[in-house]
């Protein structure tokens, strides 16, 4: 079974000039946020990263409902909402890979016992796939992206399938073994193992886009993620708790805390986030991609 991202809507555009009403509560949490963040002496982030990224989602699902005239608040904010709760597994899985690796860690974690770091860590996860999933619909109402979905479609068959999940398992072996040189694969070994998985028993996935000849949702998911991750980077470069980087071989031009070869790291991420999303909802989300 394929899925098909949903269909663009019938529902006519804002008048010009106009702006939704969540996009103006959007703007104003990122223009309080985004400043105390930065400025308050001692611990604060805990307490302005969900705010500050709620902001963001918020304004860019403004500006893909005045863009478009639909937007994934206004088709469905349940499943907005279940994004918010789906992300927060999800990259607590990522968190326990970092257990193994240690490529990342969070200077101020220290201040908080065990529950409130989980409880406020689980807060700010929540936000990462609404955030990359609103940015890639952002990017999927420029018009040259339209000609991404006229490629020619390939047959993604068991072969291929246990050919990905294979390599996927080889991935995730190696950089379990030897973390420091293979520490890159954290970003694509459960790319392969887990969107193989999705197409195989009928979830959504990306196989089944590029099957239709679909290239547009692979490239907007992974540049959204990227958009994402400079914003991530920015907003975390002042903030306390942050979170700082080791990373073997690579630890060299940063662009904030973030070495500039890392940020190739966010276009599988985003890809990841496809099928995750699609093995642990009950239904898919009404995303257009």
């Amino acid at each position: 079974m394929s899925h098909v991202d949903a269909s663009p809507s019938s529902t006519k555009p804002p008048a010009a000039g106009s702006w939704p009403a969540h996009g103006w509560v959007g703007l104003g949490l990122i223009l309080v946020s985004w400043p105390l963040n930065w400025l308050l002496p001692g611990l604060r982030s805990h307490l302005l990263f969900f705010p500050l990224w709620l902001g963001y989602i918020l304004t860019v699902d403004a500006v893909v409902l005045r863009r478009s005239g639909s937007s994934l608040l206004r088709r469905s904010p349940a499943d907005l909402a279940r994004l918010f709760l789906v992300s927060v597994p999800v990259w607590w899985l990522f968190e326990a890979l970092n257990l193994r690796l240690r490529n990342w860690e969070y200077p101020g974690s220290e201040h908080f016992g065990p529950q409130a770091y989980f409880l406020l860590s689980s807060i700010a996860y929540s936000t990462v796939i609404p955030a990359v999933f609103e940015t890639a619909e952002l990017l999927a109402t420029l018009p040259w992206s339209e000609r991404l979905n006229a490629g020619r479609p390939f047959a993604a068959g068991r072969r291929l399938r246990l050919g990905l999940f294979g390599i996927g398992a080889a991935m995730l072996a190696s950089l379990l073994a030897w973390p420091r040189i293979f520490y890159p694969f954290a970003w694509l070994s459960l790319l392969f193992l887990f969107d193989p998985l999705a197409h195989a028993i009928g979830r959504p996935s990306l196989l089944a886009h590029l099957e239709a000849g679909r290239r547009r949702p692979l490239l907007m998911l992974a540049l959204g993620a990227l958009v994402c991750g400079f914003f991530w980077e920015l907003w975390n470069y002042h903030a306390y708790p942050k979170w700082t980087y080791n990373v073997p071989g690579l630890d060299f031009a940063h662009l904030f805390e973030m070495p500039l070869p890392g940020y190739l790291g966010y276009l599988p991420f985003g890809l990841e986030l496809y099928p995750f999303t699609h093995l642990l909802l009950p239904r898919p989300p009404a995303l257009r991609l």
